[in-house]
């Protein structure tokens, strides 16, 4: 009955190590398929993204009054300088 239980332990040492190598090459093929999904995931990119996406969430709108924005406006295009036709006409005369 010695010989029957080293036989199974034999067997096991045989055809357990290539199995192991068929696994990590599945393994290292699904990582290789996967690659730029997993690097979108987990890599720098994605950590900035993820900075970024906090930095918005912390932000807010800020509702301005229209009437006091185009009443500035106004003021602001009322104060420019402007030329006069009558400037410009006397300056291509020569006059």
């Amino acid at each position: 009955m010695a010989s029957a239980d080293a036989s199974p332990r034999v067997y096991n040492r045989v055809v357990s190590w290539p199995w192991i190598v068929l696994l990590a090459l599945a393994a290292t093929l699904v990582v290789a398929a996967e690659w730029k999904r997993l690097g979108a995931a987990i890599g720098a990119d994605a950590r900035r993204r993820r900075e970024r996406e906090k930095r918005k969430a912390s932000l807010r709108l800020v509702r301005s009054d229209d009437e006091e924005f185009v009443a500035s406006v106004e003021r602001d295009l009322a104060n420019l300088p402007t030329i006069e036709e009558r400037e410009t006409g006397q300056r291509r005369d020569g006059s």
